[in-house]
C-alpha cells in the first residue's frame, strides 16, 4: 500500500490540468466577465454623476461615496484575477460572507431607488444588484466546489481501499462543473436512462463524499458522546444534532434571508410598472420594468433551488446518522435495559421518530422566516394603503392565540397517537413472528380484535388531530380573503379612492402572504411532532448501555470494535462470579424482581459444566449474566477471552446457510469442513438445491428446528472462543443426533481445551460434565463432580423415570459419550436428510412495479375514502376557487369603472359576499378532506389487515417479517398522515392552477398565443421528470425494506450478536443497507430539483411576454389595446405566483403519485392469494366427538417443483389412542401436522376425522375444533388468563386446576396470579416454564385431537416424566398425536408412527417393537441410550 504522501503527490497532476482548463473555459466568464461589466457599469454611474455634477445640478454626496465604493470593489476584484492564486483569494468561507452581507445591505438601496420615478437609473440599479447577486452565488458554489476538490485530492486516498474507487470519486466530483450544479443538469443521464427502461440501483447518482453514511453516522456520534458524557440522563439529540451540523444550518440561514429578500422586490416592481401604464409613456421606461420583472424572478429562481438543495442534503446526512445512533443502540442495550420498551416502540423510532426528527430541520428557519416575511410584507402594505392593513393585521393577530391552542392540542394528540402506533406495530410484530401458531391455535379473530382495538384508539387521536389540521387549514387559507375584503374596505370608506396600482401591489402582496401564512401552522405543528420525537429518542439512546462496551468513531467503518471489559485478575478462571443478584429489570426500576440470588462461581478454563435444574430455576439467565444481558443489582462477573453463545431458541440470519456459520468472519475452508461435520449438517445441506449458499429465510422458516439449532450451534463452533455457552442445545435434535453433537462437537477435539456452560436435562452430558451445577429458584442449591451428584437428592431432576436411585446411578455413569464411537458416521447421518420445504430459496425478492402509478388504484383509494367523499372535495375545492377569482375580477372592475367614491357601499357588498361565500367552500373543503382521508385510512387497514391475517403460510415465508411490517407501519403511515395531506395541496394547486390560466386567458387575450407552446414545453418537462421519479421512489421503497428486515433482525438477535462480539459487522452492514438507500434519496432529490428550477424559469418567461405585450399594448402608437390597468395588474399579480402554482402543482401530483405507491404496496398486499375460509361440509358442533384420524394414500409437497414432504402415507388412528410419531429430523413428523391442521393443502389423498374430509371444512372451524402445543412456545403480550384462555371460556378454579397438574400454579401464584401482565412473546418465563403453559392451554381447550409437538423438549426429566403422567390423566379419551425427539416421551404411548424421507417406514406398539430388536425403533431406542 503506497504512503498517504504518494498518494497526494502522484494524485495531483492530473488534477493540476483538466480543472484548470475547465476554469479558464466556463469559469473565466464569471470570475473575469462579471466584475468587469460590473466595473464599467459603476462608472457609468460615476460618468452620469459627475455630469449632473458640471451641469450644476445638485448631487447627494452619499449617492457619489456609494457609485465609488461600488466602483472600487469591483475593480480589486477584476484586478486580483491578473494574479495566479486568483482562486485561493476570492473563494472561501469569508469572501463568500462577505458577498452575502455585500447583497443583503444593497436591497434598501435598491428599494429605495424603485420608488423614484426614473426609469433609466432604476434600470441600472437593478442590473446592478443582479449583477451582484450573480457573482455572490457563483463566489459561494465555486468556493464550495473547490474545497471538496481539496478535500478529495488530499484526504481521499487516505481512506479509500483501492485506486479505482478512488478514481471514481474524483471523476465524480470534477465533472459537474459550475453551470451544472446550478442547473442540476448532471442527472440527466440518470433521466435518459428512465424514460427507455426500468433504473435500477447502478443506474442511480453517485453520492457525493459529505452524504455517504459512514461520514454522517461519526459525526453525529462523536457529538451525542460528548453530550451524553456531560449530561447523562438529561442528554439531547438537538443539542448533539447543533454540535454536528449547527454551523451548516446557520450557513444556510443566511441564504434563505437573500432569498426572501428578493421575493418583495417583485411587488414593488410591479406597482412602478402599473402606475407608468395609468400615466402613460412612449419611451423605453416601460420595457425596462417589464425586463426587470422578468430578470428578479428568474433570480429568484436559482436562489431558491440552491437552498432546497442544500436543506434536503442536511436532511438526508441527519438521517442517515440518526438512523446510524440508533441500530448502534440497538446492538449495545442489553434485553434487561431494552425491557423498559417495547419493539413496537423501538421499530417506531426507526421508522417513524427519525423522519420527524430529521423534519425539524425545515421547521426551524421558516419559524423566524415566515414571521419576517409577513413582517415585511405587512410594511409595504402600510406604505399602499396607510393605516387600512390594520384591520386585516387584527384578524391575523386574533387567530394566534386560536392557532396556538389548535397547535397545543394537535401536539397532545399526536403523542397519544404515535404511543398507541406503537401498541399497534408492537401487536402486529408479534403477530407475524408467530404467525404459524397464530394459525394453528386458529386465532387469527383474537389477534384481529386485538389490532383494530388497537387501531381504532390510534385513530381516535389522528381523527382528532385530523379534524384540528382542518380549522387550521381554514383559518389560515381564508386569512389573505379576509385580509383583502377588511383592508379594501377600511381604505374605501376612510375615503380613498382605489386605483389599479394600489389595488394589485395589495393583491401581489397578499399572494404573497399566502404562502407563509398557510405554512406556518404546519411549521408549528412540524416543529411540535420533531420535538416530540426528538425527546423519544434522547430517552432511548440514554439508556445505560450493555456492559461498558465502548464503540469508536471512525472514518474507517472496519476498524469500529466493540470492546468487552475482560481484564482478568485469575489467570485459571475462565468465568468468576462473586455474590451476583441480578433481574430481567432494567435499571430504572425502583423495586426490580430478582431473578438470581447471590450467585458465586469459579469456572475454571478447559472444563465442561453442566448446568441442570427445574423448569424456570434460572439456568438462561445465568448465561445471559454471564454475558451481560442482565440488570446486575450487586457483585461481580469477570470472563476471561472470547465468548460463543448458542440461546434455547436459535437466532437465525436471514441470508445464505454459510453466512450464518461465518457471521462475518473470514472463510477458512478446512475449519469450516470440521465444524459441519461436527454439527452433523453434511448431509443436510447436499440435500440443498444451491448447498451452503442457499437462501435461509427469516428466523430459519425453512429449517426444521433441528436443523436450526444444528446451524446456531455450528456458528458457535466456527467461532473458535474461549469460553461457550449452550443453552438447551441438545432438546431440539433427536437422541442418536444429539449424541453425535455431545461426542463431535462439545466434547470433540476442537473445544477439548475449552470452557464449556452447557444448560441441559440431557442424561449423556451430564455423565459426561467435569462439573456439575444445580440450580432452583434462581439460586445455586449445589455443584461438584458427578460421583457426588449422584449422591445428592437433587440427582432426581435427571432421572427419566421413577427408578430407583442405585438403578439409575449405573445408569447414568454407564452413559459415557464414547459409546458413540462405536456407530459409525454413515449409521448417524444415512437419515439426516433436509426437510423438504428447504430444498430451494423461499424467500422472494421485493416485487416493484414499473411504468406509472395505474388508474385503478387512484379509484381504489377513493373508492375507501368514499366517492360521495371524493365528489364533495373536489365541488368544495372548485366552488372556493371560483369565489376567489370571482373576488379578483370584482376588484378588477371596481378599479377600472369607479372614478371616485361613488357606489362605494354597493362593491364593498358583492366584495363582501364573495369573501363569505369563499370562507364556507374553505371550510367545506378543509373537513370533507379530513373526513375522507380518515376513512380511508381505517377502511385500508381493515382490508389489509384481513388480507394478510387470512393469507397461507407459505406467503409468510416468501416474505420476511419486516418487509410485511413496513406495509403495516411505514406504508400505513403515509396512507394516514402524509398521503391525505400532499393530496389536499395537489387538488387545491390544481384548482389555483386551473382558474389562474382562467383568468390570465380573460385578463391578457395575448397570453393564448403561448398558452399551446407553453403547454407543450410543460408535458414534455413532466413527462421526463415523472418517467424517473416514480421509479427512484420505488427504489426507494424497496431500499428501505431491507433497513427495516435488518433492524427487526437485530432487535431478536441482539444478545447474540453481543455475545459474539460482532456488532462492528452488523453496523457495517446496516451502514450499507442505508448508503443505497441514501443513494435513492439523493437521486430523487435532484431529480424533483432539476424540475423545480426549469418550471420556475418558465414561469419567469409568462411574466416577462405578459409585461412586454401590456407595455406594448399601452404605447401611444399601438393601433389595439386590449386591456385596462386593472386587467393588467390583475393578469402580472396572477402570473407572480405561477411560479409556485406551476411547480407546486407537478410537484404536489409527482409527491401524490409518490405517496399513492404505498397505496400500490398496500393493495399488493390486498390482492394476495388467500386461505378457503369457506367449507363445502359444515362439521356438527361438537365435533370431533372421537377423534379417530385417517390418513388414505396422503402425499404432500410445500412447492410443485418439490419432490414430496410425505409420499403416499396411509395409517389410522383409531379415538383415544396416544401415538407417537418419531423420526430423523426433516423426516417429515412436522409436515403430518401441517397436513392435519391444513397450512400446507395436500396434493393427493384425503385425510379424514370422525370420517369426515378435512379438505370440506372451513379451514379456520377445522383448527378450532384441535388443540395443538407447538415446538416454539407462543405467548403473548397480555394478562395470564387471556393467555390460557383467550376466549373467556373456563373458570378460574379449572385454569388453578390444570396448571397445578402441569406443575406451573406454584411459580404463577409465587409472581402474581392469573392477572398478571405477560411481556411480549412470553419474555417473563423461562422457554420450558412457556411450554408447559402451552401445554396447559390445550388441556384447557377439551379438544378431542391434541397435537403435541416436542412440548417437553426444554424441560428437565423428572418435570418431562410428571407431564406424561399428567397428559396420561387429563387427556383419557382424547387422540394424543406426539412428535418426540426423546424416546422416553413416547414408551408408554398406544401406538408409534416411525417416518424416514416423507415416507411411514414403521408402525406399532412400542412394547412390540422394542422386542423385534431389527425394528427402526428398537435401533432409536439403542441409539438413544435410554
Amino acid at each position: 500500500m503506497r504512503s498517504p504522501r504518494l498518494l497526494r503527490s502522484g494524485s495531483s497532476s492530473p488534477r493540476g490540468t483538466q480543472p484548470e482548463l475547465r476554469r479558464g473555459l466556463s469559469e473565466k466568464l464569471f470570475a473575469f466577465g462579471v466584475p468587469s461589466f460590473a466595473a464599467c457599469l459603476s462608472l457609468v454611474g460615476l460618468s452620469m454623476l459627475a455630469k449632473k455634477k458640471f451641469e450644476g445640478k445638485d448631487v447627494e454626496n452619499y449617492e457619489l461615496f456609494f457609485i465609488c465604493s461600488q466602483f472600487i470593489a469591483w475593480m480589486s476584484v477584476s484586478l486580483v484575477h491578473v494574479s495566479g492564486t486568483w482562486f485561493e483569494i476570492l473563494y472561501n468561507p469569508i469572501m463568500c460572507f462577505c458577498w452575502i452581507l455585500k447583497i443583503i445591505l444593497e436591497i434598501p438601496h435598491l428599494q429605495y431607488k424603485l420608488t423614484l420615478l426614473k426609469a433609466m437609473p432604476s434600470f441600472m440599479e437593478i442590473i446592478s444588484f443582479c449583477t451582484a447577486t450573480t457573482f455572490g452565488l457563483f463566489v459561494i458554489v465555486a468556493a464550495v466546489v473547490g474545497n471538496k476538490r481539496e478535500v478529495n485530492s488530499i484526504e481521499a486516498p487516505l481512506i479509500l481501499n483501492d485506486e479505482k474507487a478512488e478514481g471514481e470519486i474524483t471523476n465524480m466530483i470534477k465533472d459537474y462543473n459550475l453551470w451544472e450544479l446550478l442547473t442540476f443538469k448532471f442527472v440527466n443521464p440518470v433521466m435518459d436512462i428512465g424514460i427507455t427502461r426500468q433504473l435500477g440501483f447502478t443506474d442511480l447518482l453517485e453520492l457525493p463524499t459529505e452524504l455517504r453514511a459512514t461520514s454522517c453516522y461519526d459525526k453525529l456520534l462523536s457529538s451525542w458522546t460528548a453530550e451524553y458524557q456531560n449530561h447523562h440522563d438529561n442528554s439531547s439529540l438537538l443539542r448533539a444534532m447543533s454540535y454536528s451540523y449547527g454551523w451548516t444550518y446557520l450557513h444556510l440561514g443566511l441564504l434563505k434571508v437573500l432569498n426572501d429578500s428578493i421575493s418583495f422586490v417583485s411587488p414593488l416592481l410591479l406597482n412602478k410598472f402599473i402606475r407608468l401604464l395609468q400615466e402613460g409613456s412612449d419611451g423605453m421606461d416601460g420595457y425596462i420594468l417589464a425586463i426587470s420583472l422578468g430578470l428578479t424572478s428568474i433570480i429568484k429562481s436559482f436562489l431558491d433551488s440552491q437552498y432546497s438543495f442544500r436543506l434536503a442534503k442536511l436532511k438526508l446526512m441527519l438521517r442517515s446518522s440518526i438512523m446510524g445512533i440508533i441500530y448502534r443502540k440497538c446492538l449495545l442495550l442489553s434485553l434487561a435495559e431494552r425491557s423498559r420498551f417495547s419493539e413496537g416502540e423501538i421499530q417506531t423510532f426507526m421508522s417513524v421518530d427519525a423522519d420527524r426528527t430529521v423534519n425539524l430541520c425545515n421547521s426551524l428557519h421558516d419559524a423566524w422566516s415566515l414571521p419576517l416575511q409577513i413582517g415585511v410584507a405587512l410594511y409595504l402594505l402600510y406604505t399602499q394603503v396607510n393605516y387600512a392593513f390594520l384591520s386585516g393585521l387584527a384578524i391575523t393577530i386574533i387567530l394566534i392565540p386560536v392557532n396556538k391552542w389548535i397547535s397545543t392540542r394537535i401536539a397532545g394528540a399526536t403523542e397519544k397517537m404515535m404511543k398507541q402506533k406503537d401498541r399497534r406495530i408492537s401487536c402486529a410484530g408479534e403477530l407475524l413472528a408467530h404467525i404459524r401458531t397464530v394459525k394453528m391455535y386458529s386465532w387469527e379473530k383474537l389477534f384481529t380484535e386485538r389490532l383494530v382495538e388497537r387501531r381504532e384508539s390510534e385513530v381516535k387521536h389522528l381523527a382528532t388531530r385530523k379534524y384540528l389540521d382542518a380549522w387550521c387549514v381554514y383559518f389560515w387559507a381564508t386569512t389573505p380573503t379576509l385580509f383583502s375584503l377588511f383592508t379594501f374596505s377600511i381604505f374605501a370608506i376612510m375615503g380613498h379612492t382605489l386605483d389599479a396600482a394600489t389595488v394589485f401591489t395589495c393583491v401581489a402582496l397578499f399572494n404573497t402572504l399566502i404562502s407563509p401564512l398557510n405554512s406556518f401552522p404546519w411549521v408549528i405543528n412540524g416543529m411540535i411532532d420533531a420535538v416530540i420525537s426528538s425527546r423519544r429518542l434522547s430517552n432511548y439512546l440514554s439508556t445505560p448501555e450493555h456492559h461498558s462496551s465502548e464503540f469508536t468513531a471512525s472514518a474507517d467503518l472496519l476498524n469500529h470494535h466493540f470492546k468487552r471489559d475482560t481484564e482478568v485478575t485469575h489467570n485459571l478462571m475462565a468465568v468468576v462470579l462473586q455474590n451476583v443478584s441480578c433481574s430481567w429489570s432494567s435499571s430504572s426500576v425502583a423495586e426490580p424482581s430478582i431473578v438470581l440470588r447471590d450467585i458465586s462461581l469459579q469456572l475454571q478454563k478447559g472444563l465442561f459444566i453442566a448446568i441442570v435444574g427445574e423448569v424456570g430455576s434460572g439456568k438462561s439467565s445465568l448465561l445471559n449474566t454471564v454475558i451481560g444481558e442482565t440488570h446486575v443489582i450487586g457483585g461481580s462477573i469477570s470472563s476471561c477471552g472470547s465468548i460463543a453463545y448458542v440461546p434455547q431458541v436459535p437466532w437465525i440470519l436471514s441470508g445464505s446457510l454459510r453466512d450464518n456459520i461465518l457471521l462475518g468472519k473470514e472463510f477458512d475452508p478446512r475449519r469450516y469442513e470440521e465444524v459441519i461435520e461436527a454439527c452433523a449438517l453434511r448431509v443436510d445441506i447436499s440435500a440443498m438445491a444451491r448447498g451452503d449458499m442457499s437462501h435461509i429465510g427469516e428466523k430459519g422458516t425453512n429449517l426444521s428446528g433441528g436443523q436450526r439449532a444444528r446451524l446456531a450451534l455450528a456458528r458457535a463452533l466456527y467461532h473458535n472462543s474461549d469460553v461457550y455457552l449452550f443453552d438447551d442445545i441438545l432438546s431440539a435434535v433427536d437422541s442418536q443426533v444429539a449424541s453425535w453433537i455431545l461426542e463431535k462437537a462439545v466434547m470433540g477435539h476442537q473445544l477439548m481445551q475449552k470452557t464449556r456452560l452447557l444448560s441441559t436435562h440431557n442424561l449423556q452430558a451430564i455423565a459426561a460434565a467435569d462439573m456439575i451445577v444445580v440450580m432452583a429458584n434462581g439460586l445455586i442449591k449445589w455443584f461438584g463432580t458427578l460421583e457426588s451428584f449422584l449422591a445428592t437428592p437433587y440427582s432426581r431432576i435427571s432421572k427419566p423415570d421413577n427408578s430407583s436411585p442405585t438403578s439409575y446411578a449405573a445408569s447414568v455413569k454407564d452413559k459415557t459419550p464414547m459409546v458413540t464411537c462405536e456407530l459409525k458416521t454413515d449409521d448417524i447421518l444415512e437419515d439426516l436428510v433436509v426437510s423438504y420445504e428447504e430444498t430451494t430459496d423461499q424467500v422472494e425478492e421485493e416485487a416493484r412495479k414499473q411504468g406509472k402509478v395505474e388508474l385503478g388504484v387512484y379509484k381504489k383509494y377513493a373508492a375507501f375514502a368514499g366517492w360521495s367523499a371524493v365528489v364533495l372535495i373536489f365541488l368544495s375545492a372548485f366552488l372556493m376557487q371560483a369565489s376567489r377569482n370571482g373576488n379578483d375580477l370584482w376588484l378588477t372592475y371596481w378599479v377600472d369603472t369607479s372614478t371616485g367614491t361613488n357606489n362605494t357601499r354597493f362593491y364593498l357588498i358583492i366584495l363582501a359576499m364573495f369573501g363569505i361565500i369563499n370562507s364556507l367552500f374553505t371550510l367545506g373543503r378543509a373537513f370533507s378532506f379530513a373526513f375522507g382521508g380518515l376513512r380511508a385510512a381505517i377502511h385500508i387497514h381493515a382490508s389489509l389487515l384481513e388480507n394478510i391475517i387470512s393469507a397461507p403460510i407459505c406467503f409468510f415465508d416468501q416474505n420476511p417479517s419486516g418487509r410485511i411490517l413496513n406495509r403495516l407501519s411505514s406504508d400505513l403511515y403515509t396512507v394516514d398522515d402524509s398521503l391525505p395531506f400532499i393530496l389536499n395541496i395537489f387538488v387545491a394547486n390544481f384548482f389555483s392552477l386551473l382558474g389562474t390560466l382562467v383568468v390570465l386567458s380573460y385578463s391578457q387575450v395575448s397570453f393564448l398565443l403561448i398558452l399551446l407552446p407553453l403547454w407543450l414545453i410543460y408535458r414534455k418537462l413532466q413527462f421526463y421528470y415523472r418517467s424517473t421519479s416514480r421509479e427512484v421512489r420505488r427504489l426507494d421503497s424497496v431500499a428501505r425494506s431491507p433497513i427495516y428486515s435488518s433492524f427487526t433482525e437485530t432487535l431478536d438477535g441482539s444478545s447474540t450478536i453481543r455475545a459474539f462480539q460482532n456488532e462492528g459487522f452488523f453496523l457495517e452492514r446496516f451502514i450499507q443497507h442505508v448508503t443505497l438507500y441514501q443513494k435513492t434519496s439523493y437521486s430523487e432529490l435532484i431529480a424533483s430539483l432539476w424540475l423545480s428550477l426549469r418550471l420556475q424559469l418558465l414561469a419567469g418567461f409568462i411574466i416577462l411576454f405578459i409585461a412586454m405585450m401590456a407595455t406594448i399594448s399601452f404605447q401611444s402608437s399601438s393601433l389595439v389595446n386590449l386591456a385596462t390597468p386593472g386587467l393588467v395588474g390583475l393578469a402580472l399579480s396572477y402570473a407572480a405566483p405561477v411560479v409556485s402554482l406551476l411547480n407546486g402543482f407537478l410537484t404536489t401530483f409527482t409527491e401524490t403519485e409518490k405517496e399513492m405507491i404505498s397505496v400500490e404496496r398496500v393493495d399488493e398486499y390486498i390482492g394476495i392469494p388467500q386461505e378457503e375460509l369457506q367449507g363445502s361440509e359444515p362439521p356438527p358442533r361438537n365435533w370431533p366427538t372421537e377423534g379417530k384420524i385417517e390418513f388414505e394414500h396422503v402425499t404432500l409437497k410445500y412447492k410443485p417443483e418439490l419432490p414430496p414432504a410425505l409420499s403416499d402415507v396411509s395409517f389410522l388412528i383409531a379415538s383415544g389412542m396416544q401415538v407417537g410419531i418419531i423420526g430423523r429430523t426433516g423426516a417429515g413428523k412436522s409436515s403430518i401436522l401441517n397436513a392435519l391442521f391444513r397450512l400446507v393443502p395436500i396434493c393427493n389423498g384425503r385425510i379424514l376425522v370422525d370420517g369426515i374430509d378435512l379438505a370440506k371444512v372451513a379451514v379456520r372451524e377445522l383448527r378450532g375444533h384441535f388443540a395443538v402445543v407447538p415446538q416454539s412456545p407462543f405467548l403473548f403480550d397480555g394478562s395470564l388468563r387471556e393467555n390460557l384462555d383467550p376466549f373467556n371460556t373456563t373458570t378460574d378454579l379449572r385454569i388453578w386446576e390444570v396448571l397445578e397438574n402441569c406443575h406451573m400454579k406454584g411459580e404463577v401464584e409465587s409472581i402474581g396470579g392469573l392477572d398478571i401482565h405477560v411481556k411480549e412473546s412470553g419474555a417473563s418465563f423461562s422457554v420450558g416454564q412457556r411450554q408447559l403453559l402451552c401445554l396447559a392451554r390445550a388441556i384447557l381447550k377439551s379438544s378431542k385431537v391434541l397435537c403435541l409437538d416436542e412440548c417437553t423438549a426444554n424441560v428437565d426429566n423428572q418435570t418431562a416424566f410428571l407431564l406424561q403422567n399428567t397428559i396420561s390423566t387429563e387427556c383419557k379419551g382424547m387422540t394424543v398425536l406426539t412428535i418426540a425427539h426423546r424416546i422416553s416421551t413416547v414408551m408408554k404411548m398406544d401406538n408409534i408412527l416411525v417416518l424416514d424421507q416423507g415416507k411411514l417406514v414403521e408402525e406399532g406398539n412400542p412394547e412390540a417393537l422394542m422386542n423385534h430388536r431389527l425394528s427402526r425403533f428398537a435401533q432409536y431406542a439403542k441409539a438413544s441410550q435410554m
